[in-house]
C-alpha cells in the first residue's frame, strides 16, 4: 500500500519524525548488565554496614545476631548471583574465542592511548577537537577492565572470608585477614569508581540508556561514536542527514 506524501495542507501535528537507530547491545548483554547492577548494588548496601561496624548507624542496623545473619545471607545470595553472572560472561567469551567469533571491540589498543592523549589536550584547551571513537571509547574500556579484574579479586577474597576453615587447611592463616582487607578495599574502590566515573559519563554527561534499550540514535552515533558510524554507513559523521521528517 502506498503511503501518501505530506502536503502543505496537512496540519503540523501530523508531522512524524523518523529517527534511525543502531543496534549496540544484544538481549543477553542487557540482561547481564541488569544482573550485574542488581548484585553489585545489593553487595555494596549489605557490605558497607559490615565494614564499618564501629559506626553508630551500623550498630543500630546490626543490633542483634539475627539482623547480622540476615544481612550476611542477603550478601551471600547476591555474591552467588554475581559469581554466576561473571562465570557466564567468561564462559561465553571463551566459547566465542574458540570459535574465532569473539569481537575485539573491548580490547585495549594504541588507538585508545592516542584518544586519551587527544582528550587530555581537549580538556586542557590545547585542541578544539575531541577524539573520534569507535564502538567503545577508552573510558568505557577502562571501566570494563577495571570491573573485570576488580570482581575477580572480590570473588577470590570473598570465598576465603566465607570459608576460612576450608581455605586455611591449605593456605596459612594470615591469608584470611589479608583477604578481608583486599575484599573491603576493592569493594570500596569499585563502588567509588562506578558512582563517580561510570555514573557521570553515562548518566550525568548524557542520559545514555542503550544498555537497557539496546540501541543508540543516529545523533548519538554521530556525536559519541563517529568512527563507528562512518564504518557502518560510509558517511561522514559531520554530514547532516538529508531527511528529517516524513
Amino acid at each position: 500500500m502506498n503511503t501518501p506524501s505530506l502536503t502543505a495542507e496537512q496540519p503540523a501535528s501530523k508531522l512524524v519524525r523518523v529517527e534511525k537507530t543502531f543496534k549496540r547491545f544484544t538481549i543477553g548483554q542487557r540482561w547481564e548488565h541488569t544482573l550485574l547492577l542488581i548484585s553489585f548494588t545489593t553487595l555494596f548496601l549489605t557490605g558497607v554496614p559490615q565494614k564499618y561496624r564501629n559506626m553508630s548507624w551500623s550498630q543500630s542496623l546490626l543490633s542483634t545476631p539475627e539482623r547480622l545473619h540476615t544481612i550476611q545471607q542477603i550478601h551471600h545470595i547476591a555474591a552467588l548471583l554475581l559469581i554466576a553472572e561473571a562465570l557466564f560472561h567468561l564462559g561465553r567469551a571463551l566459547i566465542l574465542l574458540f570459535r574465532r567469533k569473539l569481537p575485539g571491540d573491548m580490547l585495549p589498543n594504541w588507538q585508545d592511548v592516542r584518544d586519551a592523549g587527544q582528550m587530555l589536550k581537549y580538556l586542557l584547551f590545547l585542541s578544539k577537537k575531541k577524539p573520534s571513537y569507535g564502538k567503545y571509547n577508552f573510558e568505557q574500556k577502562v571501566t570494563y577492565w577495571f570491573l573485570f579484574f576488580g570482581i575477580g579479586i572480590m570473588m577470590v577474597s570473598g570465598f576465603i572470608i566465607w570459608f576460612p576453615i576450608l581455605v586455611t587447611r591449605v593456605l596459612p592463616g594470615g591469608v584470611v585477614p589479608a583477604a578481608l582487607m583486599a575484599h573491603s578495599t576493592e569493594a570500596t574502590v569499585a563502588a567509588v569508581f562506578v558512582v563517580i566515573w561510570h555514573f557521570f559519563h553515562v548518566h550525568l554527561e548524557r542520559l545514555n540508556l542503550s544498555i537497557f534499550t539496546g540501541r543508540l540514535s543516529e545523533e548519538e552515533m554521530r556525536t559519541y561514536h563517529s568512527a563507528e558510524f562512518e564504518r557502518l554507513t560510509g558517511q561522514k559523521a559531520e554530514e547532516k542527514p538529508s531527511g528529517g521528517s516524513q
